[in-house]
């Protein structure tokens, strides 16, 4: 789990190892610690800090900012939820999920459609209407290649198949 700087805490790593989920928490410059009956937390911390030193942590912690921060940049300044004119915490909050929940649509429209904006979505409008008219063109195409093939066939078919009738023939059978 990769998580801000804020959330660094020793009672926090600590719940962590116990719930078995392994730590890339980065620590706060809040100057040395002092680690007086606290020897199960300093390992907790010690071992936090050598994984986030690594390469994985290191790797862990680009791939979240530029997954998670940078989505959050652009929530908070593009799209204007920086400051926020609503009364009360829980309008903030359910103003603040719906934005984000539109954030994340976006993300897997684009992923499983190709658009989810607007200047998307209508050259993707576009795209699509010039595929389903060169669909149209190649039906007609190959409904007139087929027509034109039957209608051969057929007066062929009728050529050969149909003898010229001969008055007082006879057969092999006499009749």
């Amino acid at each position: 789990m990769t998580a801000d700087k804020g959330y660094h805490s020793g009672a926090t790593l600590d719940r962590l190892y116990l719930e078995d989920v392994r730590s890339y928490i980065p620590e706060r410059d809040c100057g040395r610690r002092h680690w007086t009956d606290k020897e199960w937390e300093q390992r907790q911390v010690y071992a936090n800090r050598r994984r986030v030193r690594g390469q994985h942590g290191r790797q862990l912690l680009k791939k979240r900012g530029e997954l998670l921060e940078r989505s959050m940049a652009h929530m908070y300044e593009t799209g204007g939820m920086r400051r926020l004119h609503l009364r009360g915490r829980e309008n903030i909050l359910k103003r603040l999920v719906v934005h984000a929940a539109g954030f994340n649509l976006g993300l897997v429209m684009r992923k499983r459609f190709g658009a989810g904006k607007p200047r998307q979505a209508a050259g993707l409008g576009a795209f699509v209407c010039a595929l389903l008219m060169a669909r149209h063109a190649l039906i007609g195409r190959l409904h007139a290649c087929w027509q034109s093939l039957w209608f051969t066939n057929l007066e062929f078919f009728t050529v050969v198949t149909i003898w010229p009738v001969v008055e007082n023939a006879t057969t092999t059978t006499g009749c």
